[in-house]
């Protein structure tokens, strides 16, 4: 039977342009897989993406967190050409590489936690948390978790049912896997105070799993997919209090803040504890993948040869160029910068909140920085519409933007900790026209 989509010839003589790939975009791939811009990208370089039509952008996204030590950094790029030189797949498991091993003695080292440490390498963040729960199940014997409203863990079965929110993750799918119970995250600004969020989790231990049925309690210590709300240290500090008192394992979700995001490698380093497992992915590999979980290494053992692994996990590629992100961080402070770019956001963006009432909060931690919009000016009516116009006049102007949270009406500013002062100065001023152009208020 005749295929009626056009011939590989034709594509080839159709003019490449957004519209034409948005175009054959929706007659080949799957519904599912969302589009946030109607942009096909070219080329790109640490901050700066062309498309196919040769227009230039600022990337305040970064690949959804992705791209940390920025687009092609010149260090993580050598890295990954002189891996490719030598080979590009064993599978770890089959035939081992010092890559790996180095990998995962640095992130022993990085990773909070006053601790013997071992980490295992696989290749999304969904795997890392999986991960993460198989290991503190099979620690303690239980096979409960408690998440949290408003959390993201991934897309695949068993993290949806970690993911704080249906849709559009889960629309459609069912009911997911059992015994994961939710409790309140904390957030002042929706009347969720830290002793509501610890009491929730005190009624889940009366009504409806025990402590002794809990494995582990799991979340983000900056909220990503959420909205960015951030968790401060008095909670997090009562979180571990609950978790040694009741033999539970405290997970870490650093899919999204790790990496130097928050102005420390880790965010929970700021935070005054250490997770029992933190995972980790995103911005670990400056743009390849790698993810991974570390913990307590007696944790982390009780699952036995062959229950951890994957055929790409850990791949020598991508381990070379985690290798080379950690060296750029050292090499370029970036650490610092982090702390620096995110005080100039926060800064210049709770300066035209002053002026525009539909800013609710401008809130943050190092350069993970988002801003809440609401249509009233007591900050009780979410305002999504106004949230997507922001992020399409800022695309129309050259930057490129992301929207979360629950209601779809936080902006969210993930830009490269390698851009330039200018480049930050310059996506800063546009972001800013187009709330003072855009919003109602």
């Amino acid at each position: 039977m005749k295929n009626s989509a056009a011939t590989i010839s034709q594509i080839a003589d159709i003019k490449t342009t957004n519209e034409a790939m948005m175009e054959r975009r929706s007659k080949a791939v799957a519904r599912g897989v969302g589009a946030i811009h109607p942009v096909f990208a070219e080329r790109a370089e640490n901050s700066t993406v062309w498309d196919v039509e040769g227009r230039e952008y600022l990337d305040f996204s970064g690949g959804i967190a992705v791209l940390n030590t920025g687009h092609m950094h010149p260090k993580v790029k050598q890295a990954v050409i002189e891996q490719l030189d030598a080979f590009s797949h064993t599978c770890f498991m089959v035939l081992g590489y010092e890559g790996y091993v180095s990998v995962c003695e640095k992130l022993n080292h990085l990773v909070p936690g006053d601790f013997e440490k071992k980490t295992a390498l696989f290749t999304s963040g969904s795997e890392a948390v999986e991960n993460a729960v198989k290991i503190a199940r099979a620690h303690t014997g239980r096979t409960g978790v408690i998440a949290f409203t408003s959390g993201y863990h991934g897309r695949t079965m068993a993290t949806l049912a970690l993911t704080g929110k249906v849709a559009p993750y889960s629309t459609g799918m069912g009911l997911m896997t059992a015994d994961v119970f939710r409790a309140e995250y904390p957030c002042a600004m929706h009347g969720i105070s830290e002793d509501d969020a610890i009491h929730s989790i005190e009624r889940i231990f009366k009504n409806d799993a025990a402590p002794e049925d809990v494995a582990a309690i799991l979340l983000e210590p900056v909220q990503g997919e959420g909205g960015f709300y951030v968790a401060s240290p008095s909670f997090m500090q009562r979180l571990r209090a609950l978790c040694d008192q009741h033999g539970i394992v405290l997970i870490a979700d650093e899919v999204q803040t790790g990496a130097g995001r928050t102005g420390t490698f880790f965010a929970l380093e700021q935070m005054g504890v250490a997770a029992d497992i933190t995972t980790f992915a995103k911005s670990i590999a400056g743009g390849f993948p790698l993810s991974g979980i570390t913990g307590r290494a007696e944790m982390v053992d009780a699952i036995g040869p062959g229950g951890l692994g994957g055929t790409y996990g850990g791949s020598p590629i991508a381990c070379a160029a985690a290798l080379a992100v950690i060296e750029v961080f050292e090499e370029e402070n970036l650490l610092a910068r982090s702390q620096s770019i995110g005080e100039k956001m926060m800064s210049q963006m709770r300066s035209v909140a002053e002026s525009c009432k539909s800013i609710g909060e401008v809130r943050g931690l190092g350069a993970m920085v988002a801003i809440e919009l609401f249509k009233d000016t007591e900050h009780t009516q979410p305002d999504a519409d106004t949230t997507a116009k922001i992020v399409a006049a800022a695309r129309e102007q050259g930057v490129i933007l992301l929207s979360c949270g629950t209601y779809g009406n936080v902006i969210r500013l993930l830009v490269p900790l390698t851009v330039t002062d200018d480049q930050l100065e310059s996506g800063m001023q546009i972001i800013e026209r187009c709330f003072n152009e855009v919003s109602p208020i």
